[in-house]
């Protein structure tokens, strides 16, 4: 008895000890220990994703892989594998695992060092949330008492919904969700029993039991996995069986990007930085851009082809590099293939080494050791590149162009490849809806990954020919009319200041005299577009140019304005042409639709001002505002309508819009009658057949010497603009010659708007508007037609083919009839000294 007495004395003692141990340990960590309550509203670091409007992921910006899931998205089977491979008794214990712990210090104590653990999920999340991996009892003790804390905090939901989440596996992958997408590119949900055991067992090790590392080490963790859940009966023996015999079939998934928008996602991007700060990179913010996958994959492509075509009517400029010549010993096949491994794609682009050339053809490797053939239809546009306006004469045949052992490019055109080149010049395209400024399409370059330099939103260019309609609308609201007539004759202007005469002049140098303003528009003219702008006076038509949101410091205090010398970016110009086409609203473009968090809920929405055109009670005097900033404050200053501030301003009248809209119509479908001798093409006329229908209307625009091409346009709901040029402001596009090699519909001469910029157009409103009704023609009140005169502009009461019916702003119609006018010799609008 004094024996038992004693050793319950000594076990007391031992246990007051070992209290007193315990409490003296977590007295010495505690002011070391974290907040475990911040696991409460603890926000997983996930991506930032860009999506387009209608779902589709553009990018992903942040370190992390991760796609966070809550609790009862959860596969059971996979609830299940974790417990019965990382802790059997997690829904018993709080916190720790008593008999594990004693397990793992009969092992220390056993070989004086720590080679086993004893960590439950429990603790494993709270090592992996506030402690390192390193194997030190100190370590050890904090993640006790944190994974106790944390058990008092959590539900045994909550605890393995974070350790789902949380968990690294691997290849950037944190979390079961990421990690399903990285090795077998599928949903968590959908995964079979072995990609679940194969995952479950990689906690462990996820750098090294991971397929991709160790199909081996992965495969027998994975049977380790399916044991004890067949110990633990969540499977029966037959499963485990059928499972353990399967092959694992795993291979790196890179995010799935769904659409080539790299441009928009960098905008969005930045825009979330600048909203957010840089914790966007971690937040799982899901960025919704106003971008249409359908339009943005259809203008991607309309733009690329577009330059690559025009890059290539200039001539081939050669191979890429000469890996070897006539005189050297080939390459071999490893050689080549590591070579061409470390070449990059440049989208349609892919680099390949010339193998073998023949009388027509020429063998080709690709990447992944692939051989392909390119036939002459392939390469016989390859005449040699001389300068920008002169070409070679064409190839006749393959070894004209091409010798083995040289690196070029290739592209696969209309089920076969072809030869290609990296374009010299670039491109930017844009498509926005004229309703409320959403951008619905945007190509910023040739290449993302060639030049980030985003050409839509950063490159201020001269627009030439496409600043005329807003030339002309200041005209409109000045009181001239579609059929005022305007002098198309050569300006000869002494400058004195230069020493030289300035002589603008059409192009092409044709002059028809006395010619009303629709045609002037529809046909470019220059020299019209100069007396127009004498006539309203410089000041006035820079101040009214403002109202379209250009920037005053672009728009020079010259006559040279009126042909184009003011600069814009795609965007602006894009922005401008849409107040034409929406009744004369400023809208201003906006990338940013919606943002929500990683479980959904909404953070931001976009709020893009509306078009009220009816019953809005807001007065602004439009005809006496000089700019933009004066039509808003007017607006803001407005009590009559809740809110006014969503509501766009109109800075030019319903009827300037309709008028202008006329004149841009008229610039692809001309006007006059064919058939009575009096019709005419306007500059756009190469829409006409392409897209047959009469809702359409743009304007070409060309600078000097060809350095910048544009073309901007309308459909219904929808404004484009297109712009090719070189980056390098001293290079000209040039022009060329016919390629006796092809087909006789070719692109020759000079390069322009019309030749260079518009087929872009073209091509993509074909497609964009397809499904598309024609729209009928909408007359806003205050717009009345009359039937007049083709030559001079003034009523008439024929009805043959010298008439025809125009639209005029009520109260701007004539009055007088062409017969007296005639007999008065006033027919036409005066310049003073200048004569017709």
């Amino acid at each position: 008895m004094k024996f038992i007495k004693r050793l319950i004395i000594l076990a007391f003692i031992c246990m007051l000890l070992g209290l007193g141990t315990v409490f003296g340990f977590y007295f010495f960590v505690k002011l070391e220990l974290p907040d475990v309550a911040t696991l409460k509203d603890i926000e997983l670091q996930t991506p930032m994703q860009i999506y387009s409007i209608d779902g589709k992921l553009i990018s992903q910006f942040g370190e992390k892989r991760r796609i966070p899931i809550m609790y009862d998205q959860i596969p059971q089977n996979l609830i299940e594998a974790l417990i019965a491979t990382e802790d059997h008794r997690f829904y018993e214990h709080s916190g720790i695992d008593p008999i594990g712990i004693i397990r793992a210090a009969l092992v220390v104590i056993m070989s004086g060092s720590v080679k086993q653990g004893a960590s439950t999920i429990t603790q494993q999340l709270a090592r992996n949330f506030f402690l390192s991996n390193e194997k030190k009892i100190m370590r050890k003790i904090k993640e006790i008492f944190i994974a106790i804390h944390i058990e008092t905090l959590l539900s045994k939901q909550e605890i393995m919904e974070l350790y789902v989440n949380q968990i690294f596996l691997g290849y950037r992958s944190y979390g079961f969700g990421a990690a399903a997408r990285v090795y077998f590119g599928k949903d968590l949900d959908k995964l079979t029993l072995s990609e679940i055991a194969t995952l479950a067992g990689m906690p462990k090790a996820p750098s090294t039991m991971n397929p991709l590392y160790s199909i081996e080490r992965a495969t027998n963790r994975r049977n380790v996995v399916l044991g004890r859940m067949l110990t633990e009966g969540y499977i029966t023996h037959s499963e485990y069986e059928q499972t353990k015999n399967k092959n694992i079939v795993a291979s790196y998934h890179e995010p799935k990007i769904e659409l080539n928008a790299p441009y928009v996602a960098e905008l969005a991007r930045a825009w979330a930085v600048a909203q957010y700060g840089d914790n966007v990179y971690k937040s799982g913010m899901k960025v919704y851009t106003t971008i249409d996958s359908r339009l943005q994959n259809l203008a991607q492509h309309v733009a690329i082809s577009n330059l690559l075509s025009y890059d290539q009517r200039h001539g081939y400029r050669g191979a890429v590099a000469i890996l070897w010549d006539k005189n050297s010993i080939a390459w071999d096949t490893i050689k080549i293939e590591v070579h061409l491994k470390n070449q990059p794609s440049y989208g349609e682009l892919k680099p390949a080494v010339v193998m073998t050339v023949t009388d027509k053809t020429a063998k080709v490797k690709l990447q992944n050791n692939k051989n392909i053939i390119l036939s002459w239809d392939g390469i016989k546009w390859a005449r040699r590149y001389v300068t920008d306006t002169l070409q070679g004469s064409a190839p006749q045949r393959a070894s004209d162009i091409l010798s083995a052992g040289e690196q070029i490019w290739v592209q696969y055109v209309n089920q076969e490849w072809h030869l290609s080149q990296m374009p010299a010049a670039n491109t930017a395209m844009v498509a926005i809806s004229p309703k409320d400024g959403a951008v619905q399409a945007l190509v910023g370059g040739f290449n993302f990954a060639h030049s980030k330099f985003n050409r839509v939103t950063q490159s201020i260019r001269q627009v030439g020919s496409g600043i005329k309609p807003f030339i002309y609308s200041v005209a409109i609201d000045q009181g001239m009319t579609l059929a005022t007539l305007i002098n198309d004759a050569p300006i000869n202007r002494w400058d004195s200041s230069q020493g030289t005469a300035w002589r603008p002049k059409n192009s092409p140098p044709i002059y028809d005299g006395p010619t009303r303003l629709r045609i002037g528009l529809a046909q470019s003219k220059n020299v019209m577009a100069v007396r127009v702008l004498r006539r309203i006076g410089l000041n006035k038509t820079i101040n009214f140019l403002t109202k379209f949101g250009f920037n005053r410091a672009n728009l020079p205090r010259s006559e040279a304005l009126a042909l184009g010398a003011g600069s814009l970016t795609p965007i602006e110009v894009a922005q401008g042409f849409s107040i034409f086409i929406n009744g004369g609203y400023y809208i201003k473009p906006y990338y940013i639709s919606k943002v929500e968090n990683p479980f959904g809920k909404e953070l931001h929405k976009a709020k893009p001002k509306s078009i009220c055109k009816n019953n809005c009670n807001v007065h602004i005097n439009k005809r006496n505002s000089s700019n933009l900033q004066e039509e808003e404050n007017l607006l803001d200053q407005t009590d009559d309508i809740a809110n006014t501030s969503q509501l766009a301003p109109q800075v030019i009248s319903e009827q300037n819009a309709f008028l202008v809209r006329e004149m841009l119509q008229a610039n692809i479908w001309g006007g006059g009658s064919w058939r009575n001798g009096t019709g005419w093409n306007g500059t756009g006329w190469r829409a006409q057949k392409p897209l047959n229908r009469r809702d359409i209307g743009g304007k070409t625009g060309t600078t000097n010497d060809s350095k910048d091409a544009w073309y901007s346009g309308f459909a219904p709901g929808l404004v484009a603009t297109v712009w090719v040029g070189f980056d390098n402001n001293a290079r000209n596009l040039g022009r060329t010659s016919n390629n006796t090699n092809l087909k006789k519909i070719q692109i020759s001469g000079a390069e322009s708007g019309a030749k260079t910029a518009q087929p872009a157009w073209i091509d993509f409103m074909i497609n964009a508007i397809a499904h598309v009704p024609e729209q009928r023609k909408e007359i806003p009140s205050g717009i009345v037609q009359v039937r007049i005169d083709r030559h001079t502009g003034l009523l008439t009461r024929k009805a043959d083919g010298s008439a025809m019916f125009e639209y005029f702003e009520q109260g701007t119609e004539p009055t007088e009839y062409v017969s007296a006018a005639s007999s008065h010799g006033n027919i036409y609008e005066s310049e003073g000294e200048e004569l017709f």
